[in-house]
């Protein structure tokens, strides 16, 4: 008898993901520092206050390249106190500005303030947003249960974030899935006088052979094309409907002392086990 195991890219077991809001000018920093090791992450800006201190749209494509952006809504306004309406021209608006510039579809978004709840959550699928990451820390490596109400690992700015990035770094145990989400915004790293920090968790985490580094979007449609895999009773072979590749590890309990199968489910195919 076989078991199935679903694996990030490349048979991993751990992803890391950051998350950065508001789209200041010390994003310039923080983006040369992610890619220097290798992490990848996710830049939520607001279309609308290009003006106020932000990164000017003239800048978003090649600044974030290799890295994702999400909204923020258009003026940053505290959505559980607007109507409907206003939540949806703030969220559809931001879309449109940011796609006309970067020329690809915008599916995610940080809540402004934080500011979330049922009938935000409920009403964002129909305007084509994926996934809303909160400001709520869990303090752990889990999958999100909520796509909507996605609960980052940590901020940075909190006294444990070195402690929790050491931590990650030693997990082992292959049968779970383990998530570390940074939150934050790029600005404060001068309000406290502290890039060092981010020096150190980046040094600590990047480049690492048994993480994905990752953006929240990827996260997100890779983790829909895993739960599509249609997988025999046997556990004998694999069909993915999904274009996107879904590893996966394969143990034989009948055969306990055989070492773990990785496997690639290439999109559209059929794949022994």
């Amino acid at each position: 008898m076989k078991t199935v195991y679903t694996c990030f890219p490349g048979g991993k077991h751990k992803a890391l993901t950051m998350s950065y809001d508001d789209g200041r000018p010390e994003d310039r920093r923080l983006v040369e520092l992610f890619n220097e090791y290798g992490i990848r992450g996710t830049f939520n800006l607001n279309s609308g206050l290009t003006r106020d201190g932000r990164i000017l749209k003239e800048e978003w494509k090649e600044l974030y390249r290799g890295h994702e952006v999400a909204c923020h809504t258009m003026m940053h306004p505290t959505i559980a106190r607007c109507p409907d309406e206003q939540i949806l021209q703030q969220v559809l608006e931001d879309r449109r500005r940011l796609e006309a510039v970067l020329g690809v579809p915008v599916r995610g978004l940080a809540y402004p303030n934080g500011s979330v709840n049922d009938r935000i959550t409920k009403m964002l699928p129909y305007a084509g947003i994926r996934y809303g990451r909160t400001v709520h820390s869990t303090f752990g490596f889990e999958m999100p249960d909520d796509w909507m109400r996605w609960d980052p690992t940590v901020h940075h700015n909190h006294p444990d974030f070195l402690k929790l990035a050491k931590s990650f770094t030693e997990l082992f145990k292959t049968q779970y899935l383990y998530l570390m989400y940074v939150w934050g915004h790029s600005y404060e790293f001068g309000q406290a006088d502290n890039w060092e920090v981010m020096e150190e968790f980046c040094r600590l985490t990047g480049r690492r052979e048994d993480t994905w580094y990752a953006t929240n979007i990827e996260i997100a449609d890779y983790m829909d094309a895993a739960a599509r895999l249609q997988v025999s009773v046997s556990a004998d072979f694999a069909f993915n409907p999904s274009a996107q590749e879904v590893w996966i590890r394969v143990e034989d309990i009948d055969h306990p002392d055989e070492a773990p199968g990785i496997v690639c489910c290439k999109g559209g195919e059929v794949t022994r086990l």
